[in-house]
């Protein structure tokens, strides 16, 4: 890899640690299913007018749109305002990759190899890990939202490798229109028209720049480059660098909010990256030839 597309993948995992951050911003002014509908109308609009069609079936379009955009999302935002912090957050949804290899087995009956089932083991310790120094004090209920946003997340994955897109891009920006509609609604259905409203009323410069941030910074400019990097190298050389997404998003919540890294958060961060990395490394021994979709790594969207 040139030193140029290093500091490229390096940029984006980067963006997409450091989003997790601006997400808490965005949370404390806006209502979470609304500040989804407004990240997704952001990333969506004006792109979607100089954009070809998304050149695979539009139901494959209309599901991820669901599982990524909608129920993803939807959930990580909700259990961050719900009190999962940044850092912690950007770790849980490293939970997304074992998440994949069960949903690739159930619905692409994928085989697995024994590293592959070694490394799920790990990472879900992790989890396990986490869930143990959260206590009972504190919200076991938010924690269980960023696991489900991580369950979605990995069917999505599944979605996006079987629609297979030629533009990650293109595929995205048209995945964001599709889920901006619903979104509102939901927001409407269940935050409620005027607490919506007296959000957009009151919006503060803050609050806005976090919009544009996971909207254009993270989400276009993340996909774009990801994109890029994946048709130049291949998924299975690029999707490491998705591994330091919870590494720059738990420093900057350390340094920017002051969000604690104890000890077993640390051992579980080790035990999750490393259960991720190693199907990674035998994804890599057995990948074919042609290049793969990529697989989302905060796939912005937060990330």
């Amino acid at each position: 890899m040139s030193p140029r597309h290093l500091l490229f993948a390096l940029a984006t995992a980067l963006i997409w640690g450091v989003n997790f951050v601006i997400i808490e911003v965005g949370l404390a002014h806006f209502p979470p299913l609304l500040f989804s509908a407004l990240r997704f109308l952001v990333a969506a609009v004006p792109a979607i007018f100089f954009l070809r069609s998304p050149g695979v079936p539009w139901r494959w379009v209309a599901l991820v749109a669901l599982f990524l955009a909608i129920i993803k999302f939807g959930l990580l935002f909700s259990g961050m305002a719900a009190g999962m912090p940044p850092g912690l957050s950007s770790l849980v949804l490293q939970a997304q990759a074992p998440f994949t290899l069960v949903f690739a087995v159930l619905l692409l009956k994928e085989r697995l190899s024994r590293q592959q089932v070694l490394g799920m083991a790990v990472a879900l310790g992790g989890i396990g890990v986490i869930a143990l120094d959260l206590g009972a004090s504190s919200p076991l209920g938010a924690f269980l939202l960023l696991l489900g946003a991580a369950a979605a997340w990995g069917v999505s994955n599944v979605v996006m490798r079987r629609a297979a897109p030629p533009d990650t891009l293109r595929f995205m920006v048209w995945v964001s229109a599709l889920a901006v509609v619903p979104l509102f609604a939901l927001s409407a259905l269940f935050e409620g028209p005027r607490r919506d409203w007296e959000a957009l009323r009151t919006v503060t410069w803050p609050a806005a720049g976090s919009v544009l941030f996971v909207g254009l910074v993270a989400t276009v400019v993340g996909f774009g480059v990801w994109g890029y990097l994946i048709r130049t190298y291949s998924a299975s050389a690029i999707a490491p660098f998705s591994l330091l997404v919870p590494v720059f998003g738990m420093a900057a919540a350390a340094l920017f909010t002051g969000e604690r890294l104890t000890p077993l958060r640390v051992v579980a961060a080790a035990l999750i990256i490393t259960g991720v990395l190693s199907g990674l490394i035998r994804g890599r021994r057995t990948a074919p030839p042609a290049p793969e979709p990529v697989r989302t790594p905060q796939e912005a969207l937060t990330r």
